[in-house]
């Protein structure tokens, strides 16, 4: 497993911090996503070069993909100016949305 950079480790001192991860595609340059990671789904993001998250919804690891057979896998990883947010580089297999639109952000809003 990688040892992740210092500021990234004091940003994850808590285990159980989440801290939201963006993917974007790395040819088209679309959001595809925003999902949370904690300590355990960076580390593993950047050893094995597939997106990893923490499902908040089952409690549990998750690698996109897994179970749909619409993997990332990761080009580069950022964090931000802020040491807050953090920047997947993906190349995209399938769909990003479990709903199997291309990105997650698919539904526009008015502004009204």
């Amino acid at each position: 497993m990688s040892a992740l950079d210092p500021t990234v480790e004091a940003l994850l001192k808590d285990p159980s911090a989440l801290i939201p991860a963006i993917a974007q595609d790395a040819t088209s340059k679309e959001v595809l996503m925003l999902a949370y990671m904690n300590s355990q789904a960076l580390a593993l993001t950047l050893s094995t070069g597939k997106a990893t998250y923490w499902s908040r919804s089952r409690n549990e690891l998750w690698i996109k993909g897994s179970t749909s057979g619409h993997f990332q896998e990761v080009q580069s990883v950022s964090l931000d100016c802020d040491g807050d947010a953090i920047l997947l580089i993906v190349n995209q297999v399938g769909a990003a949305c479990h709903t199997g639109e291309k990105t997650c952000f698919h539904t526009p809003l008015d502004r009204g």
